[in-house]
């Protein structure tokens, strides 16, 4: 697998590098359309085209170290045999003082990283920005399913979820009050400071976690279960800023991008977003 942008090996050595890719191309749990399995790849493939320069915080982060890793390989068809693996690479990236960037494959790619995370800051808080809930304790006879990520995540950190409009009913009646703010409400805010809410929730250590369909699919179509009434690149740039510069943001995962040839553009979107949240996360931990 070639590395994240492209760059050269000059700044994608392992032991130079502030920022490591950990690919999980992992699909076995997916109940509509299947193929996210192929979106690490594709975020990959498509970063060679972003250009390295990024407008907002007037850095290249890639003169820091962006190194790709071999992928996460997981043949069983139970994602709770998964969660280790990724775990045990995510942590000894935050045990070397880096930042993981964990691209999936499906959402259930995300709960190895957040319990890693969760061992190394006490008091973590889990920000998903998702269209859906992910909040049942069990789905399709697995605890690991990716519809029950943020069961998990609460079980060892504080959670707060952005732009949900997609939930099961018995999910609805177990939401943290304050701690869920719906799509809906956002697009029907006149202005931002629902964001200030958002950060109020958050602690000083967070962990994100993006599911590619919390956009809107008329932005971003190519996902495996899309949802009208989503979220827009200016809003979700602008909450991303807000959190990596008064939080700190101890590593992200970006998931569930199902690569279609009709929707290339999907594949730049996804790639784009995770060089901006990179960009993001390193210029505020050098200011």
């Amino acid at each position: 697998m070639t590395n994240f942008l492209d760059i050269a090996e000059e700044f994608s050595t392992a032991e130079g590098s502030r920022v490591h890719i950990i690919p999980v191309p992992y699909d076995a749990t997916s109940t509509y359309r299947k193929g996210a399995d192929r979106g690490p790849r594709a975020m990959i493939d498509a970063s060679a085209q972003v250009e390295w320069f990024d407008i907002e915080t007037r850095t290249e982060p890639h003169l820091q170290g962006i190194h790709t890793q071999s992928p996460v390989l997981c043949e069983s068809d139970e994602p709770a045999d998964l969660s280790p693996m990724v775990g045990e690479r995510v942590g000894a990236v935050l045990d070397a003082g880096k930042l993981p960037v964990v691209l999936g494959g499906e959402h259930s790619v995300s709960i190895g990283a957040i319990l890693a995370a969760s061992e190394r800051y006490t008091g973590l808080t889990v920000l998903q920005i998702d269209a859906h809930g992910d909040t049942r304790e069990s789905y399709h006879g697995s605890t690991h399913n990716h519809a029950c990520v943020m069961a998990r995540a609460r079980e060892v950190a504080g959670i707060v979820q952005v732009g949900i409009r997609a939930i099961d009913r018995s999910e609805w009646e177990a939401f943290e009050p304050g701690r869920v703010f719906f799509a809906h409400e956002i697009l029907g805010s006149a202005d931002d400071s629902w964001m200030e809410e958002v950060l109020a929730r958050c602690t000083e250590h967070v962990y994100l976690t993006f599911d590619l369909d919390a956009f809107d699919p008329s932005l971003l179509p190519a996902t495996g279960t899309p949802e009208p009434g989503g979220l827009d690149w200016r809003t979700v740039n602008e909450l991303v800023r807000r959190v990596c510069r008064e939080r700190t943001v101890v590593g992200f995962d970006v998931v569930e991008l199902c690569p279609h040839e009709a929707h290339h553009a999907s594949d730049f979107i996804a790639a784009k977003l995770v060089h901006r949240l990179i960009s993001e996360c390193l210029a505020a931990r050098s200011g």
